[in-house]
Parts: C-alpha cells; structure tokens; sequence
C-alpha cells in the first residue's frame, strides 16, 4: 500500500517520467478519492497535489489532460550477495594520526 513518504515513478504516456515522493495523503470532500501532495524529485524540487483516487494512488492507470499517467511505488534495492562490492572501512584512529588538517578558512585568505 502507498503511503505519505513513499517514492513513486511517475510514468507518463507508459514512459518513466520522474520520481517523487508523497508528502501528504487527505481525504477529499468525495468518498475515495484524495488530495495527494507530491514532492517531484526533479531540478528545481516542486511540490504539487493531484487528487486522485485510491486506484490511482496504488499504480492503476489514470488520464490527466487526456494523456496517460501511473504511479508506482519504488522498493529500495537491498544489497545481496555479490550484487555489490562491500562498503569502504573508515580509515582506523592509528591510520589518522599522522594526517593533517587543512583550514580552508587560511586557504582563501591567500
């Protein structure tokens, strides 16, 4: 089930479009359908809301402006075996001793 902080993949016209994440789910004055508010993951971010009905919310397809439109819910990937090499090890206290720290506060003074 579909739910406030969910990232969906908006397909437009059966292509992938963007992704977002839903940001808030409120009831609309007509039974079974919603007032969405989407946070579009996408360069700038905007928050838009749709209303929509509880199909349309769970990935069954719908019309907006007469083209073709469907959300669907992104799963997070988890690592397994041999999908991924294995996540760098922070460098140990010994292996730090003998680094220096840079000012980057002196560095633009110069």
């Amino acid at each position: 089930m579909t739910a406030v902080n969910d990232i969906v993949l908006i397909h437009y016209e059966d292509k992938p479009l963007m992704f977002a994440r839903i940001e808030e789910i409120l009831a609309d004055h007509k039974p079974g359908w919603y007032h969405v508010r989407l946070l579009m993951l996408q360069v700038p971010v905007q928050l838009v809301t749709w209303i929509l009905r509880d199909a349309y919310i769970e990935g069954e397809p719908f019309t907006m402006n007469g083209k073709k439109m469907r959300l669907e819910r992104i799963q997070a990937p988890t690592p397994s075996d041999g999908d991924a090499s294995p996540a760098p090890k922070p460098p140990s206290r010994q292996e730090n001793a003998e680094a220096k720290v840079i000012n980057l506060a002196d560095l633009k003074k110069k």
